[in-house]
């Protein structure tokens, strides 16, 4: 467990304003040739929680970005390490037209980027996150629309061609400019101008995005990235190096990457690759680091000290800080640099660098209120918030868990329950050739549905309560399932889509299922063995080639209704072999990311990639139907019309008021986090 003590010796000198290091609120002249330098970089990332926690943490947040700044208003520097919105509920209110007054022109995550705005907020890494809607939907969000500015900085991304997609091709300008000439584009690098210094920022995001994000035309380098790959990391230093040194040779000696890998072992494999590059502001893999004397929110514990310090090539030093997300803790490094732009180690003390929890009990003492224009955005996105946790469309009993590190490694109740109500509602919108098996990946729930709440005085993780929602005065009822929960839990709204696979297409599905990918099913039971043989890799379906040798036995649901066992369930696999005709035919319903790819190449639903490389690719005949496709919308069951018909946010909605509208019929079905365990070769 994370020592937690209190900084107290600082706070104590910041209510002083007594000279304590570099941390006095005399803010230091510009430096004289020759002379040192010192830097404050503030830093966050990973306002991509999908629930509403951020508009909650963000008033605190901003009152501390307010404190530092204000200490060192000439030295300082405000950057994210990307994913700064997420579709979901913050991310469709600001498309409310109270909006308007707040952000000129309302529109999805305009709200979020108009706190950031309002933060000073200088520079950004594009993350995954934020290419959710495509790359249309990112460019709408950063550029201006009459009264509504855009991104007042620019988002970078060395190894992403903009140019190869048309909705962001006009927004993608050269690398090295000032990031105050380049609000709202995008670029390779950019430079900032602190106290006289100029300071290079370069920008990479994870290689895998075309496998977890929507990325259009974009081109993605290096291609064939592979996370756990030695070359791979070569590949990709090589080419986030090349703009590197486009800022070298424009005598820039303090250089900062930007970077949003998603897993934090890649940022610490570019640390000892990269020559030039002094500092690395990780994202996407919600990473605490902090020093022994931060004081962290209740559940928290840090994984590594702050910053992390590595070697570069040059032998130089690498600092590679990380913070949490939703606005819950401020990166805060206080560092010096030498003549020649190296950094001075010894100039880190834990006191001011680290981890700065947007709490009470940090905020408080430090006597600063939060920026007025922040809390007037968030506050108005926070009434609309209201309004959507009021609408009820069903009951549950019991804690539904979405919880990102059980969805991903297990079956979870909530992850059981949208897949019964994504197989029950396809059946209703395609009732001449229903399916019989739903799929979906863990990922793509993103919240669980209830109430986690620690005892008072409790320190271990074996007294938390998992409790059902509460009612609240907006009309929610005790465990009543909101409009809010239901976009908060799957803030994707991923549409559904239908296709047809054999027995040994099946088997060979089940393989990657069962290889790490978070499944939750419908329809389907399987014995397996996790010691054995996984699936390669790839998302072309081999059929009866496959050469996963995990699954032991596999039975699909055939005729729920029935009493006798042979007649309810099909079994497709015995003993590890398809048994029966291997090209007997399933329907099967998945998340229109995981199946896009199996659409005929003229479809405007068609994708060039499987979302996290399911095999869906090369199906005998996929007889691909998407549940987005106008001939299919006269078939919805018409119970709710808050979400758009064909999508799994309705498919919930809707199957929650036929079968678990009330008190009587709640939904009543806890589960043990133990059980029923996906290996975890992830």
């Amino acid at each position: 467990m994370h020592t937690v003590l209190y900084r107290s010796a600082l706070i104590l000198c910041a209510l002083a304003l007594s000279a304590c290091g570099s941390s006095s609120s005399d803010d230091p002249t510009p430096e004289e040739p020759g002379s040192t330098f010192t830097l404050q970089l503030l830093h966050f990332a990973d306002v991509d929680g999908g629930g509403t926690a951020a508009m909650f943490n963000v008033d605190h947040f901003s009152a501390l970005v307010e404190h530092f700044r204000s200490d060192m208003p000439d030295n300082t520097l405000l950057v994210s390490a990307g994913d700064n919105y997420i579709p979901g509920p913050i991310f469709q209110a600001s498309a409310d037209e109270r909006m308007n007054a707040v952000v000129g022109v309302a529109g999805e995550g305009r709200g979020e980027t108009q706190i950031q705005n309002r933060m000073g907020l200088q520079v950004s890494v594009v993350g995954n996150h934020d290419l959710d809607t495509g790359p249309a939907g990112f460019a709408g969000i950063i550029k201006p629309d009459g009264d509504y500015p855009g991104a007042l900085y620019p988002y970078l991304a060395a190894n992403i061609d903009f140019s190869t997609d048309s909705a962001t091709a006009d927004i993608l300008v050269d690398g090295g400019q000032e990031a105050g000439s380049i609000p709202g584009k995008v670029a390779p690098s950019t430079v900032i101008t602190v106290n006289g210094e100029r300071i290079g920022l370069v920008g990479a995001v994870t290689p895998t995005l075309p496998s977890i994000t929507s990325v259009g035309n974009l081109t993605i380098l290096p291609q064939d990235f592979a996370i756990n790959s030695e070359s791979s990391l070569d590949d990709l230093a090589a080419v986030i190096q090349a703009e590197v040194d486009l800022l070298l040779e424009d005598d820039i000696n303090k250089i900062i990457l930007l970077s949003h890998m998603q897993v934090l072992s890649v940022e610490r494999g570019l640390a000892t690759r990269l020559e030039g590059v002094d500092i690395i502001v990780g994202g996407g893999s919600n990473t605490i680091l902090a020093n022994n004397g931060d004081v962290l929110r209740e559940g928290d514990s840090a994984s590594d000290d702050y910053p992390l310090i590595f070697t570069s090539p040059t032998n130089e030093p690498v600092l590679l800080v990380n913070t949490d997300a939703d606005y819950k803790y401020l990166g805060r490094l206080l560092i010096e640099f030498d003549a020649d732009g190296v950094i001075i180690t010894d100039s880190i003390d834990n006191s001011e660098s680290g981890a700065w929890a947007s709490i009470e009990s940090v905020v408080d003492p430090l006597e600063t209120a939060p920026i007025a224009g922040v809390t007037e955005v968030a506050g108005v996105i926070r009434e609309i918030l209201g309004e959507l946790d009021g609408n009820a469309y069903g009951v549950t009993e019991v804690f539904l868990d979405g919880r990102r590190e059980f969805v991903r490694s297990r079956e979870t109740n909530l992850g059981n329950l949208s897949a019964d109500a994504n197989l029950w509602y396809a059946a209703q919108m395609t009732p001449d050739n229903p399916p019989l098996v739903s799929v979906k990946n863990g990922g793509g729930i993103r919240a669980p549905i209830g109430r986690i709440v620690s005892p008072a005085g409790s320190t271990s993780a074996e007294d938390i309560l998992l409790l059902p929602p509460a009612a609240n005065d907006f009309g929610k009822p005790e465990g009543g399932i909101s409009q809010l929960d239901i976009q908060t839990a799957f803030a994707f709204n991923n549409g559904l889509a239908l296709v047809s696979m054999t027995a040994a297409e099946l088997h060979d599905l089940t393989e990657e299922m069962i290889k790490g990918n978070f499944t939750h099913t419908a329809g389907l039971r399987l014995n397996f063995d996790p010691t054995a043989t996984a699936r390669s890799d790839g998302d072309t379906n081999l059929g009866l080639l496959t050469d996963g040798q995990r699954v032991i036995d596999l039975d699909v649901l055939v005729d729920p209704s029935a009493t006798d066992e042979s007649a309810r369930w099909d079994r497709i696999v015995e003993d590890g072999e398809v048994i029966g005709d291997p090209n007997r035919r399933f329907r099967v319903v998945a998340l229109d990311f995981l199946a896009n790819c199996a659409a005929p190449e003229d479809s405007p639903f068609a994708t060039a990639n499987c979302g996290s490389a399911w095999p869906f690719k090369g199906l005998a005949n996929a007889e691909h139907k998407s549940l987005l496709e106008e001939d299919v919308a006269a078939n919805d069951p018409g119970l709710a019309s808050f979400s758009s018909t064909g999508g799994e946010q309705d498919a919930l909605a809707e199957y929650l008021l036929e079968f678990h509208a009330d008190s009587e019929s709640a939904y009543n079905v806890p589960y043990d986090v133990n059980e029923r365990l996906i290996p975890a070769t992830q």
